[in-house]
């Protein structure tokens, strides 16, 4: 078994996974620890925890907890990037480079900047990257970022009045397709079912499965189905309350409405048993139903 500690560099970004060094560790204490970018910051999201050797990489150690200094110093970096942006900005300006700066990021050792950037071109800026080294007096790295990502780091608020998932809680974008919408009976307005960033809106990934997994055994609309009271054509289905409204002839022209459960139809629901595998690996592994691979740092 290896011990290791939880540590996040950004509140949104991913989770990586330090050796604690002997070290005991609450949520929310500061680190300092190596990684391959340097010397960097982050903040404790998972405490120590004991995970089997087979479920984790290499671990890097943690240097050290972060002290009133480094806490200070920290803070000093975060009151600088406004006008670092706002220098970059206008700098990409001068030289009539379509770039718009998201945000920029700092190493704890002040050894290097990271400008983060969108734009709808490849951009030459290696006159710009010189500039911008003689500004800040250190080496300077500029990241192309989707218009995704520039929503993940800047936040706001979505269609439903909650911030955005991406900026809130997400670790990783997933895959969202048109066809999650249809499942879930939405309307296909793109700005109805997009997001700040214009891409289809991450939460439509949630509850996907279960609609895909439901919609295999729910009466197709417009299907003829035996009911209680005989052969009716289905009007419409309710995934969530797993109902269906028929439409029952009375005569040549006329028909009535009429709602049944899933069971009064005779159809039991039967879902794959998508958590046989991890519930398997939690027992092997102990650790607390988590993914049976722990990355390391990056």
């Amino acid at each position: 078994m290896s011990e290791i500690v939880g540590i996040k560099f950004r509140n949104t970004g991913k989770t990586y996974y330090f050796a604690p060094n002997g070290e005991q560790f609450s949520v929310g204490d500061g680190a300092i620890v190596e990684t391959s970018h340097g010397v960097e910051y982050g903040n404790v999201v998972l405490t120590n925890r004991e995970v089997s050797d087979d479920s984790i990489k290499e671990l890097k150690p943690v240097l050290r907890k972060a002290t009133e200094a480094d806490e200070a110093h920290r803070k000093e970096q975060f009151a600088k990037r406004g006008n670092a942006l706002k220098t970059a900005q206008e700098l990409a300006k001068k030289r009539n480079l379509d770039m718009k700066f998201a945000d920029v990021d700092f190493s704890f050792d002040d050894s290097k900047v990271v400008f983060y950037f969108t734009s709808e071109h490849r951009i030459d800026f290696r006159e710009l990257v010189k500039e911008l080294a003689a500004n800040f007096r250190m080496r300077i790295e500029l990241r192309q970022i989707g218009i995704r990502d520039e929503c993940k780091l800047k936040g706001g608020l979505g269609p439903c009045g909650r911030v955005c998932c991406c900026n809130d809680y997400m670790e990783d974008f997933e895959r969202v397709s048109i066809k999650m919408a249809k499942h879930q009976g939405l309307s296909l307005n793109p700005t109805k079912i997009s997001g700040l960033c214009g891409r289809l809106m991450c939460c439509l990934k949630f509850e996907d499965e279960y609609y895909a997994d439901t919609l295999k055994f729910m009466p197709k609309p417009n299907s003829e189905i035996d009911t209680p009271k005989g052969v009716a054509k289905v009007d419409s289905v309710d995934v969530l309350r797993q109902t269906v409204v028929v439409k029952l002839p009375l005569d040549e022209e006329g028909y009535e409405l009429k709602e049944y459960t899933l069971s009064e139809l005779g159809i039991t629901p039967v879902y794959p048993d998508r958590c046989a595998a991890c519930a398997a690996n939690s027992e092997e592994d102990g650790d607390d139903g988590d993914s049976d691979e722990i990355p390391s740092e990056e």
